[in-house]
């Protein structure tokens, strides 16, 4: 789970949207801090962007980068710390700029907050180095004695809120090595270099720092865990709070876990940081000192100011890993024997924890974060409850104050009430781990367990019990979610799911903001134009509705034509995250004299630094333009389209990834440039061109591994991926363009292996490319004949997909990534599903943009197939109508 989502669940109770727009039914919109509606100074200017409120002298001249220096602050000085911040910087003329609000800083500062951000709450851009080093001093004596949390990505100052770096003063983008978009600083040659802004402090190799910062960066690198009587091996995880590691007692030769904290990091929702959170979690598991359930506390220590607790090593594995390892619904046909074992097994696992918690309790203990993560099996089927952080008495008032969302209570319970209702989701959890939906709509759990009814041998009662505890009021059924029901129509059922689908996209619409108009994914927020772009944003959305058959969008194209006018400053340039997919997308729909601007203004970029896959580097740009240039008769950009193709076999890395493991798949991988290969070979008939996706396919093969049941699938060193976006099923997808045109055994028996990795009965997530959409699409379009490609397999997909469905005002809807709500966009919501039902249901069956249906003598399809044997080669150069 990426708990980055989370701080993105809180300004809407349908969709994710950015933190600063949470409203005030939270609360947070009155916490804003008085200086953030403080009339600007005469001379000044104002601007407020998404966290940030900056202001700064109408005649200042700042340079574009040099040192800067960040105050932190907690929750309860905050307001001091900037109004006396404030006074100095207007006094000195000097440009600053704040997190305006209390919800926002306590966001920002949260548990799973991000690391190298955090902390930040006053940033002060010094003119020169000689202002830095005043600026500095008088800063410090300012806020001397403030308590604030430690800034990972900077140097402090003495022991205060006063911290320091050197980065950029103003937004300015370079592509890094793996062809991500990056902030930018300029070396000393005047070329752009990434920004680099992690959790650890760098100086560029080219800046030398002040001298009056040495005693500063002396007393950082003196603080080492070298004299503690524990050697760390390995890290287990870390959070903003602190991490967890693995380590050996020098003295026992004893494996133990050492668990760390940050002081006024890692705020729970009751503001209480890591420190106050480690010594609830000694507190209780003293308490509990003696169950075999619970570790033991061995030692606790500070070192510098981080706090250590010392704990039990629990030689086992975390439930959640146990889905992966012998869930039955990971195979395409487990039978009634394995089903009957799992069942058995889950049975038998929930009663363990069940007793566990009783244990607890017992002890006058409420665990207070119950969930598959916290849950540790043992090889003997024993388990133990890890991370009681959030723990406290059963007589204490108060709710659960961190939880993950597949398990979070509804505010009406408290005490052991917390933890019954996430043994309730448990109930459901082991067998169908998808009650992260509840977050949405708790009416889920009915439709959850009709679903773990059908496809297990588990007791009714059994169910039935968790459905009642989970959607309880006061003794009162649910009223939480719309008034239809959870399902308003089943995808297979075309066309209604096809209205449906298409009615709660467009009612979710949002015309009156700039930023984005259908609601999707929160990677909407992380660049430039994020909710114009094809993967996450409007462009997208408006490709499905019309190539589903759904129809046109005339207001929601106006909307892209008028955000387009001036693109957003900074945007990529890439066809799933930028330019190129906007302007492919509009020429389509018949807006041709934008597209052209747009693609203008693409030309006018250099390509070169670019990454060579089809997400936002070369492959998808190359495709765009090539696609453009047919359809608008432009030479130059066929030529364009050529030179991307140059660069893409130029042996680049596939894409970003661990070390000697380059991405693979279709959107980042080597699949993508395939795909531009081949595409570009049946405009120009270049054998090399046919040559060169043989090669580029063999690189991502080469990158896959054989799991249960042979299915092909690609292996990321952690977990193995059979996915569309990221995985072998998009690998599959371009081998059959590529069969289409030579023969080759053995891509012909990979791809029956691929084939293979669609046949589960569950995939975590419903979307397009990570999820069962995309199984949808790949299977309706194989022109493999390996068994699991007919009607029957697409069927089961279908209903699968329904597993996941929700409803929007009555219409069908589905979640997006980490499923805590709902998403319109293309690549992880309603408009992607949207697309596969399409593909394998509609009248002229959908495609994805370059992946069009493929001509076959017979195959999955389940309505007309009108159309399909018309499929033209290059079948993005017609036009929606």
């Amino acid at each position: 789970m990426n708990k980055g989502y989370a701080v993105y669940c809180d300004a809407d109770p349908y969709f994710y949207d950015a933190p600063h727009r949470t409203v005030s039914r939270t609360g947070a919109g009155r916490s804003r801090y008085a200086a953030a509606s403080s009339p600007v100074p005469e001379g000044w200017q104002r601007n407020e962007s998404g966290d940030w409120l900056a202001l700064r002298p109408v005649d200042s001249d700042l340079p574009a980068q040099g040192w800067k220096i960040h105050v932190s602050a907690c929750l309860d000085n905050a307001e001091s710390v900037l109004d006396r911040v404030w006074r100095h910087c207007v006094a000195g003329g000097t440009a600053f700029k704040f997190v305006p609000s209390r919800y926002l800083l306590h966001q920002r500062n949260a548990k799973y907050a991000d690391r190298a951000g955090s902390g930040k709450f006053i940033t002060v851009y010094p003119a020169d180095e000689a202002e830095f080093e005043r600026l500095v001093g008088e800063l410090s004596d300012l806020l001397a004695g403030e308590p604030g949390p430690h800034i990972l990505s900077d140097l402090r100052i003495g022991d205060g809120p006063v911290h320091v770096r050197y980065g950029g003063f103003t937004r300015r983008n370079c592509y890094d090595a793996d062809g991500e978009l990056q902030p930018a600083v300029t070396g000393p040659d005047g070329v752009l270099v990434p920004d680099l802004r992690g959790p650890v402090f760098r100086v560029p190799d080219w800046v030398s720092p002040p001298s009056f910062l040495r005693p500063h960066l002396d007393a950082r690198s003196a603080v080492t865990v070298a004299g503690l009587p524990y050697t760390i091996e390995s890290a287990l995880h870390f959070s903003n709070g602190g991490g967890v590691y693995l380590a050996r007692d020098n003295r026992t030769g004893e494996r133990v876990v050492l668990k760390e904290a940050r002081p006024h990091a890692g705020l729970a929702a009751d503001g209480a940081d890591a420190v106050t959170r480690l010594h609830r979690e000694r507190r209780a598991l003293e308490r509990l000192s003696g169950l075999d359930c619970t570790p033991e506390v061995l030692d606790h220590l500070t070192v510098g100011e981080h706090h250590f607790l010392v704990l039990e090593y629990i030689d086992g594995k975390p439930l959640n890993t146990f889905f992966a390892r012998r869930h039955p619904l990971i195979e395409a046909d487990p039978g009634e024997r394995r089903l009957a074992e799992y069942t058995a097994w889950a049975l038998d696992v929930h009663a363990r924890v069940e007793r566990a918690v009783e244990d607890v309790h017992a002890r006058g203990v409420v665990f207070n974060d119950l969930h598959l993560f916290n849950i540790m099996i043992r090889d003997d089927d024993s388990v133990a409850l890890l991370d009681f952080e959030a723990a406290h008495h059963v007589d204490e008032p108060g709710r659960q104050t961190v939880a993950n969302p597949g398990f979070v209570a509804p505010s009406d319970r408290r005490g052991v009430g917390v933890d019954r209702y996430a043994l309730a989701c448990l109930r459901l959890a082991l067998f169908l781990p998808l009650t992260s939906l509840l977050a949405v709509d708790r009416r889920k759990a009915a439709h959850l367990a009709d679903v773990v009814a059908d496809q297990f041998p588990v007791d009714r009662a059994f169910l039935d019990a968790a459905v009642d505890e989970i959607t309880r009021v006061d003794g009162a059924p649910s009223a939480r979610g719309p008034a239809g029901p959870v399902v308003p129509v089943r995808p297979g059922d075309w066309p209604r799911s096809r209205d449906s689908m298409a009615e709660a996209v467009r009612a979710s619409a949002t015309p009156s903001r700039t930023d984005r108009l259908f609601p999707g994914d929160i990677a909407q927020f992380a660049t430039a134009g994020g909710g114009l772009a094809f993967a996450h944003g409007a462009a997208g959305v408006l490709y499905a509705l019309a190539e589903s058959g759904a129809g046109r969008d005339e207001d929601g194209e106006q909307w892209l034509l008028e955000r387009t006018k001036q693109p957003p400053s900074g945007m990529p340039l890439g066809f799933h995250d930028g330019l190129a997919g906007i302007a492919w997308t509009l020429d389509r729909l018949g807006h041709r004299d934008r597209a052209l601007d747009l693609t203008e203004l693409l030309l006018d970029q250099p390509f070169d630094q670019l990454a060579p896959d089809l997400h936002s580097g070369t492959a998808g740009l190359g495709l765009a333009l090539d696609s453009l240039a047919v359809t608008t008769g432009e030479a130059a950009l066929h030529s364009a389209a050529l030179r991307c193709a140059e660069l893409a076999a130029a042996g680049m890395p596939a894409g970003r990834g661990a070390p000697g493991r380059p991405r693979a798949g279709l959107l980042h991988g080597a699949a993508g440039r395939a795909l531009l290969f081949l595409r570009l070979f049946e405009r120009t008939g270049d054998r090399a061109l046919l040559d060169l996706a043989r090669d580029a396919l063999r690189q991502d093969l080469a990158r896959c591994v054989r799991g249960a049941g042979g299915a092909l699938q690609v292996d990321e060193g952690w977990r193995t991926m059979p996915y569309l976006g990221a995985g072998s099923v998009g690998i599959g997808m371009v081998l059959d363009d590529y069969l289409a045109h030579r023969e080759d055994a053995e891509f012909a028996g990979a791809r029956n292996e691929i084939v293979a990795a669609a046949q589960a009965m569950f995939y975590a997530q419903p979307g397009l490319y990570r999820g069962v959409a995309g199984m949808v699409l790949y299977l309706g379009r194989t022109t493999a004949t390996t068994p699991g490609t007919g009607p029957e397999a697409v069927r089961r997909q279908l209903d699968a997909l329904s597993w996941h469905a929700m409803s929007y005002g009555d219409r069908l809807a589905f979640p997006g990534e980490q499923m805590m709500r709902l998403s319109m966009d293309l690549s992880t919501g309603t408009a992607g599903c949207l697309l596969a039902v399409a593909s394998v249901l509609g009248d002229s069956p959908a495609g994805l943009p370059f992946l069009p249906p493929l001509r076959r003598s017979s195959g999955p399809r389940l309505g007309p197939t009108r159309g399909r044997e018309e499929a033209h080669p290059l079948p993005y150069e017609r036009k929606m109508s």
